[in-house]
């Protein structure tokens, strides 16, 4: 009986990592088909190692956390099984994913620098770029899970933010961001945010609020820099 069970639990865990990798690979197949096999494999690469940056800090914090998945022209996450304990806690693991996306990219763009191959330099950018979108100040993207620390109320900011981008450059994924991020903007502008989540949950130090705020406006500045530079570079590659 215990061997059955113990058998069944082994089926499990290799099914979900099944589920991760196949996944992975579908995805990887749909975008060689459309950019080649080089650059699909790099930029899968890019997404895994984003979602590791989250899966490894919420490990690292004690939380139950999923394999990563992944969906062409969707993207990848990480499931969380159970909901971080503070705000500090979603904090750490928001910025987590950006954080080794970005170092990620950068090595991209070492490599491009030093090859001259203009492959890594697009790799750069993708990476800079996504990473950049995802510190939009809006949950549920990372930035709406690190500026949460500072105050929700920032996620005001990050709807029109959002938008501005739709118009720029039109998407359905990005509606479907809006259509989530809505019931939180909602509960935010009638003042109940603090109903759904545990007692004291955005009590945090001023300290800490200072610290993440300043991670935050770091990065951002360091990828909007990165994304333009790489972009000239990749326009004078072209040329």
């Amino acid at each position: 009986m215990i061997k059955a069970l113990l058998l069944l639990l082994s089926a499990g865990k290799l099914g979900k990592l099944l589920l991760s990798v196949g996944s992975m690979l579908l995805s990887l197949v749909v975008y060689a088909q459309l950019f080649g096999w080089r650059y699909a494999a790099g930029f899968i690469l890019l997404l895994f190692i984003h979602e590791m940056g989250h899966f490894l800090a919420a490990r690292q914090r004690g939380l139950n956390v999923g394999l990563p998945a992944f969906i062409p022209f969707v993207g990848a996450w990480i499931s969380l099984k159970e909901q971080p304990r503070d705000v500090e806690t979603e904090a750490y693991v928001g910025f987590a994913g950006p954080l080794l996306g970005s170092i990620a990219a950068l090595g991209c763009y070492y490599l491009g620098r030093q090859s001259g191959e203009p492959i890594w330099l697009a790799l750069a950018y993708i990476g800079f770029l996504l990473n950049l979108f995802n510190l939009i100040p809006l949950s549920p993207l990372d930035g709406g899970r690190i500026v949460a620390i500072i105050s929700p109320r920032l996620w005001l900011v990050g709807m029109p933010v959002l938008l501005a981008y739709f118009f720029y450059r039109p998407n359905p994924m990005l509606l479907l961001i809006a259509l989530l991020a809505a019931p939180q903007l909602w509960s935010v502008l009638k003042g109940e945010h603090q109903q759904n989540v545990p007692e004291g949950y955005y009590q945090v130090p001023l300290e800490q609020r200072i610290q993440y705020g300043c991670y935050y406006l770091g990065l951002l500045a360091f990828l909007a820099t990165m994304s333009h530079d790489v972009h000239l570079m990749l326009g004078t590659v072209r040329g």
